[in-house]
């Protein structure tokens, strides 16, 4: 035998050789979740279930993962001024951040449910959301800011016959150009300044009314989210207090709008998104609503923004565990599987448990979203609180879900390679943009003071569940002495929306889940019977069946 064809025998001839790694993630369906697509049943979007998974399969495709990666890999770029010395206040974005956009705008992930009469449209929009997010969190932001500005803008019947029908496409057609010559836009919000912050009424941008009905708009905004959409929504001080305005970046005529953008945000994470802060200097704007009525006109796209930060913290929760799932399935350690190790399992489960309650609140707020749009006042009233306090606690969890999945990829999940430090970087997300976790809890006390109806309506939707489980029928008695207000309720606050969360989660899963999900969330969650971490769930848990339930 020639010498170079005979077996080695020098020492580490084998050291390349991969053993013991799972295979990559990809060519499967995202939407194969047996939670997601029994929330999508159950709230009324059944008719949608071919289109998500035909969805699912290609967000959990190579090509998409590539998207993902590039888009978060090449950042956005600010173009302030040509090669000639002229501002153009430009960002140029990666061809991957755009081809996620087309998939997401195309679906109807942006405003297109406004224009479908069917029960469950924005159920089904809502399911589709999670699923796409699930792939890129970042691009999320123009598609969802597109979807909430819809009702906040129907406060001006003009500005809607103008603009709806193409905030309502499913066209995407980027670059700037005069908004009547596109086939579809996308839209933006401008609230937040550096002096005030979520304390919007101290904001200094100024608005003067012109003659023609139009207003001009002075001030420096602090935080504006994807600059390059074609309309904005702004908050300014009027003669009349503050107020709401529609900004395009291109006026009707086609020339440019005065939109300076001085910096992009060098954020944590939701690195594809572009962030910037844009200063408004004789810029032409119209009125949204009544004069000195802003806050609670642009509350309308508040509102709507808020059920997406659930909707994508519950996706990123999901698309986390996922990961870890296929991690343990196919990694072994002391002679048997992970998935198979007593105390790996216990992980698992806690982390499914968690993704389990997140999905079932999520899409029972786009359930509530969708009735609400179509006349039912108690799903109105209840979607008031219950927003506000599923935002506070599934967006206040996600980081810390996030965490724990990548710790069971160990060393390999904290390579960037695997995708989890990315998920990792975008879980504090959430829980910060349209009110961080002190927002919503005083938010949570503000309608318990001036919309008791939305009390009631949340005591209808936990009660609903009376008498099914006994720890879930002391907590909620416990919540509701909690839930009459005193002279410490600010200080109380995030203990009462925390277990407001926690028991209309127990009542969903009661009512929804399959019974071994049930008591072990009414035990662990309800009751106490577990630690401060996850994988803490007691004795006597069923994990075969929780472990059952975890995305393929």
């Amino acid at each position: 035998m020639p010498a170079d064809q005979a077996p080695s025998s020098r020492p580490g001839s084998t050291t390349h050789e991969v053993t013991n790694q799972p295979p990559p993630l990809t060519g499967h369906d995202v939407a194969d979740d047996p939670v997601l697509i029994e929330g999508v049943r159950r709230e009324g979007a059944e008719w949608h279930l071919d289109s998500l998974h035909r969805l699912g399969r290609r967000a959990g495709s190579e090509e998409v993962q590539r998207w993902a990666d590039e888009a978060n890999r090449y950042e956005p770029v600010l173009r302030s001024h040509d090669r000639y010395g002229h501002r153009i206040d430009e960002v140029d974005f990666h061809p991957s951040y755009h081809a996620l956009l087309d998939v997401a705008i195309s679906e109807g992930l942006a405003g297109a449910a406004w224009a479908d009469e069917r029960p469950g449209a924005h159920v089904a929009r809502a399911a589709g959301f999670m699923v796409w997010s699930s792939a890129e969190a970042g691009h999320g932001c123009p598609v969802s800011m597109t979807y909430a500005v819809v009702p906040a803008l129907r406060h001006t019947p003009d500005l809607t016959k103008t603009y709806e029908p193409l905030l309502t496409s499913r066209v995407y057609d980027p670059g700037l150009r005069s908004p009547a010559g596109k086939r579809g836009l996308l839209a933006g919000m401008g609230m937040t300044e550096k002096q005030g912050g979520t304390d919007v009424r101290a904001n200094t941008t100024t608005a003067s009314e012109r003659p023609d009905g139009s207003w001009r708009l002075h001030g420096h905004k602090w935080f504006t989210s994807a600059p390059m959409n074609d309309l904005f929504l702004v908050l300014a001080q009027a003669p009349g207090g503050l107020s709401c305005f529609l900004v395009p970046r291109v006026l009707p005529d086609g020339s440019r709008n005065t939109f300076r953008i001085q910096r992009l945000k060098d954020k944590l994470g939701n690195r594809s998104n572009a962030s910037s802060e844009p200063e408004f200097d004789d810029t032409v704007a119209w009125l949204v609503g009544a004069e000195g009525k802003g806050v609670r006109t642009i509350i309308e796209m508040v509102t709507m923004t808020r059920l997406d930060c659930v909707l994508g913290s519950a996706a990123g929760t999901r698309a986390a565990l996922a990961q870890a799932a296929h991690h343990v399935r196919h990694r072994s350690v002391f002679g048997a599987k992970l998935i198979d190790q007593p105390l790996m399992r216990n992980v698992i489960a806690d982390l499914g448990l968690e993704s389990e309650a997140a999905t079932t609140l999520a899409l029972r707020l786009a359930g509530a979203a969708d009735r609400a749009r179509r006349g039912d006042a108690q799903e109105r009233a209840f979607l008031r609180l219950a927003t506000a306090v599923g935002k506070y606690w599934v967006c206040k969890r996600q980081p810390a879900a996030v965490a724990e999945a990548l710790e069971c990829l160990g060393g390999n999940g904290y390579d960037e390679a695997s995708g989890m430090p990315r998920l990792y970087r975008e879980a504090p997300l959430n829980g910060i943009w349209e009110g961080s976790g002190n927002v919503n809890a005083l938010d949570m006390l503000r309608a318990l003071t001036r919309e008791p109806e939305s009390l009631d309506a949340f005591r209808t939707e936990v009660e609903s569940a009376a008498g099914a489980d006994r720890r879930l029928d002391t907590a909620w008695r416990e919540l509701q002495a909690e839930l009459v207000l005193s002279e410490d309720a600010p200080l109380r606050a995030r203990r009462v929306i925390e277990r407001a969360a926690l028991v209309l989660q127990g009542s969903l899963l009661v009512r929804h889940a399959p019974a071994a999900v049930a008591d072990a969330f009414c035990a662990s969650r309800l009751a106490g019977d577990r630690g401060l971490a996850f994988g803490t769930l007691p004795p006597g848990t069923d994990f075969a069946a929780l472990l059952g339930r975890l995305p393929r």
